[in-house]
C-alpha cells in the first residue's frame, strides 16, 4: 500500500470508491419513491446500484476487513459488539454499511418498505467472522456478560429471583430456573425476549450459587393453550412481516449471543491464561406442549432434555424461507443426514413419543411427572465432572472454527432470504392466520 497504516482507513483509493458508490445508491434513490411503489425498471436500476455498491464494499473488505476491525476496536483492545462494530464501520467508512440512525429508522418500516440495508452489514459481518484475526475477538466479545446483566447481579445474588418482562428467573437449590413467559404468543422471539433472554443466562452464569441453569416455558394464556405451559413457538412472524425483528440485534445477537453462552459458556478476562476458566454451566431443557423453529434451536443447545410425551420437535425454517439459526450444524450432533433433512427440508414433526423423539429428547414422562424428572435431571448435571466434560464434548462436536466458518455463511445468507419475495409472501399469509403464533418458526 501506498498510504500509512496509521492514516485513517476511509483515505484508502478502496475505501473511497465505497463511499462513491454508496452515494450513488442514496442519489438515485432519493429520485425515487418508496420501495413498495416503484416500477419494475425503478426497482431493477436500485437493484443494480446497489449490487455496484456491495460489489464495492466486498472487494474492500477482502483486503482490509482486519484493518478496519483494528482501527474501530483499538487494535482489539476494546471488546465490541456485532451493533456497535457495525456503527463504528458506519463512521470509519461512510456507505459500508448503514449508521445506526438508518437501522433504527428502516427497523420501524414494514418490510416492503425496507431498503435491504441488512444485507449491507451482512457482508461486513461475514467478512470478519471469517478472518482468523478478527472472526474470534468478535465472538469473544458477543460471549462477554453484558452491562444490564452485571447491574442486575448483585441484586439477583441476594434474592436469587430476577423478574424480566419476557423471563423470570429462580434459583432453587443451585439450580436457575428460567421460565419464558411470554404467555400471549407462545414465547415465540423477538427483539425484546432476546434482550431479556441474554440477560437472564449471564445471570445465571455469572451467579456462584448457580450450578445448573433450566430452560422452561411458563403457562400461557393464549386462547388455544390457556392454562397449559409451552416451551417455544420460535420466530414471532408478526414480528417478521411487521418489520421488527432486527437482523442484527435479533438474528445474529441470538446465535452468538445467549446461545452461543449456552453451549460454548461466557467469556471473561482471563480465559487465556493457562488456569482460564470460561463460565459454563450444565443446561436442562423442558419441553412441555413443543419446540417449534427457535425452541428447537434452543433444545439443541441444551445438554439434557426432558418433554411431556405429547410434546413435538419442529423445525419448519424451510417452509418459511429462512435459515433456522445454528439448527442447521447442530441437528447433525443427534440425528443422521437424512433425518435432519427431513426434519428441516421437508418440515417432519419429531414427536417425544415415536422411535426417532429419542434423539431429541433423553427423558419422555406424562405430564404429571415432569416436575420430578426435572429434579432428577438437575441433580443428576449436578456433579463435580460435568461441567468439565461438557465442555470436551462440544469442543469435539462443535469446534470453534467450525461454529465460526458457519456463522460466517449464515451471516449472508439470511439476510438475503429475508427480502426474497417467498418469504415475504410466506410471512404474510402466516401473520394473517388465526392461528400464527402456533406454527412460528
Amino acid at each position: 500500500m501506498s498510504q500509512s497504516s496509521s492514516e485513517p482507513i476511509a483515505a484508502l483509493p478502496a475505501a473511497r470508491a465505497v463511499t462513491a458508490a454508496a452515494a450513488q445508491v442514496d442519489d438515485l434513490v432519493a429520485t425515487l419513491p418508496g420501495p413498495a411503489e416503484r416500477s419494475a425498471e425503478q426497482r431493477a436500476a436500485v437493484a443494480e446500484a446497489r449490487r455496484h455498491a456491495r460489489d464495492h464494499a466486498d472487494a474492500f473488505l477482502r483486503l482490509h476487513a482486519e484493518r478496519l476491525y483494528a482501527e474501530v476496536t483499538g487494535d482489539r483492545s476494546r471488546y465490541l459488539r456485532v451493533d456497535e462494530v457495525c456503527a463504528a464501520a458506519a463512521e470509519a467508512v461512510p456507505g459500508l454499511v448503514p449508521t445506526r440512525a438508518r437501522v433504527d429508522a428502516e427497523l420501524r418500516l414494514p418490510p416492503a418498505e425496507k431498503e435491504g440495508l441488512d444485507i449491507d452489514q451482512s457482508i461486513l459481518v461475514a467478512h470478519l467472522l471469517r478472518s482468523a484475526v478478527t472472526g474470534p475477538h468478535l465472538m469473544e466479545a458477543m460471549r462477554r456478560p453484558t452491562a444490564r446483566a452485571l447491574a442486575l447481579l448483585p441484586e439477583f445474588e441476594r434474592t436469587g429471583v430476577a423478574r424480566l418482562d419476557a423471563v423470570r428467573v429462580e434459583v432453587r437449590d443451585g439450580a436457575a430456573h428460567l421460565t419464558m413467559q411470554r404467555d400471549d404468543c407462545l414465547n415465540a422471539e423477538d427483539n425484546a425476549q432476546v434482550e431479556d433472554m441474554e440477560t437472564a443466562v449471564d445471570l445465571a452464569l455469572l451467579a456462584p450459587s448457580v450450578r445448573v441453569g433450566v430452560l422452561r416455558g411458563g403457562v400461557m394464556s393464549h386462547p388455544r393453550y390457556a392454562g397449559r405451559r409451552v416451551f417455544s413457538a420460535g420466530i414471532n412472524l408478526r414480528c417478521l412481516q411487521a418489520g421488527q425483528i432486527s437482523y442484527v440485534d435479533f438474528l445474529l445477537r441470538r446465535e452468538l449471543g445467549y446461545i452461543a453462552k449456552i453451549v460454548h459458556g461466557m467469556t471473561g478476562e482471563r480465559d487465556r491464561a493457562w488456569d482460564g476458566d470460561v463460565a459454563q454451566k450444565p443446561w436442562v431443557a423442558v419441553v412441555d406442549s413443543f419446540a417449534i423453529g427457535g425452541g428447537a434451536q434452543l433444545v439443541l443447545a441444551c445438554d439434557r432434555v426432558v418433554a411431556e410425551r405429547d410434546a413435538f420437535f419442529s423445525l419448519p425454517a424451510a417452509q418459511e424461507g429462512i435459515i433456522p439459526g445454528v439448527g442447521n450444524l447442530r441437528l447433525g450432533r443427534v440425528a443422521t443426514g437424512r433425518l435432519s433433512r427431513q426434519v428441516i427440508l421437508a418440515g417432519r414433526r419429531v414427536s417425544a413419543s415415536e422411535p426417532d423423539g429419542k434423539l431429541f429428547f433423553d427423558e419422555v414422562v406424562p405430564a404429571e411427572e415432569m416436575d420430578a424428572a426435572v429434579a432428577a435431571e438437575v441433580a443428576r448435571m449436578d456433579a463435580p465432572a460435568v461441567v468439565a466434560n461438557r465442555r470436551m464434548l462440544n469442543l469435539a462436536e462443535e469446534p470453534p472454527e467450525a461454529f465460526r466458518a458457519y456463522l460466517a455463511e449464515f451471516a449472508v445468507q439470511q439476510a438475503r432470504r429475508l427480502y426474497s419475495e417467498d418469504v415475504m409472501h410466506k410471512v404474510t399469509r402466516f401473520a394473517a392466520a388465526p392461528r400464527a403464533a402456533a406454527v412460528t418458526g
